[in-house]
């Protein structure tokens, strides 16, 4: 015989969801601000001024950006730093974190207390940025891949999660003839997916959101990455990088802030289309990696 219990909401529940969709409605309006101003038509668009709804919607801001070819150059940097950085930082972490988990390894305790090293102390930016003039890397895209690829959180997470991964497997793959490069291509790899993908988020994003790095190392704005030219136009009122701020458009000038609005949308745009389908394997994958079983 079973029973069927129905959760009874209390106060502090109405109160709680009452908060938290507060909270979600503060941090979505500025996202949807942004929106709403990148669609509002130049005819009725009024500045310092907030509408639910645009009175006339148009793409005439989006259609100047994508057309411009500072702003069109600027992406194809970021993409191009984007998916070669974040392959190589996916290579060199598993790879490396995959040599850890191997007891037998020589030097093995001496190069993880080398990694914690890393996290512990930074050497700052002048030895950073020293690094990378010595290496001949400055106004470079290796500049901002080379000197970043891999860091100690990640082999430390990655390496957790290998370690929860049956040695078992490995053994039985090794007395089969695989050699270890075989038994991390074939078996530990497509075990690690959900770490993969998690991973391959969080550089990615890391790659995408390049400004820091891309203003102190690139001196020739020809490969600027996207997040310093929209930085450029939106806090640089005296900016021309996109040909002209106050674009022209089918002989009518269309308003700066359209135009800002809707570069820092296409900025955000790529990030926020991968996310969902990665979000299933990123929560799993970062579970995973916190608990050794």
């Amino acid at each position: 015989m079973s029973f069927t219990h129905k959760k009874r909401f209390t106060l502090f529940d109405y109160a709680n969801y009452t908060l938290l969709i507060a909270i979600s409605i503060v941090c979505l309006f500025p996202i949807l601000y942004l929106i709403l101003v990148s669609l509002t038509d130049k005819e009725v668009y009024v500045p310092f001024q907030f509408h639910l709804w645009p009175q006339k919607l148009s793409l005439d801001a989006y259609t100047y950006i994508l057309s411009t070819p500072s702003f069109l150059t600027a992406f194809k940097n970021t993409v191009f730093i984007t998916l070669i950085g974040t392959l190589l930082n996916l290579i060199f972490t598993f790879t490396m974190a995959y040599g850890l988990t191997d007891k037998q390894m020589p030097f093995r305790n001496a190069i993880l207390g080398m990694v914690v090293l890393t996290l512990v102390f930074n050497p700052g930016i002048i030895p950073n940025y020293l690094l990378v003039k010595n290496l001949g890397l400055l106004n470079s895209y290796g500049a901002l891949i080379w000197p970043a690829l891999t860091n100690a959180w990640s082999l430390i997470v990655v390496k957790s999660f290998l370690d929860s991964i049956p040695p078992e497997l490995r053994e039985s793959a090794k007395m089969d003839g695989c050699t270890d490069i075989g038994v991390f291509l074939r078996i530990i790899l497509p075990l690690s997916m959900p770490a993969v993908a998690a991973f391959t988020l969080f550089f990615a994003i890391a790659h995408w959101n390049t400004y820091f790095n891309a203003v102190l190392y690139l001196t020739d704005t020809a490969k600027w990455t996207l997040q310093v030219l929209v930085k450029t136009m939106v806090l640089d009122a005296s900016s021309n990088m996109t040909g002209n701020m106050a674009a022209s458009t089918d002989d009518h000038v269309l308003p700066q802030e359209t135009v800002r609005m809707a570069s820092v949308v296409l900025a955000m745009l790529p990030i926020l289309i991968v996310y969902p389908f990665l979000q299933k394997h990123f929560a799993k994958g970062v579970m995973l990696g916190s608990v050794k079983g």
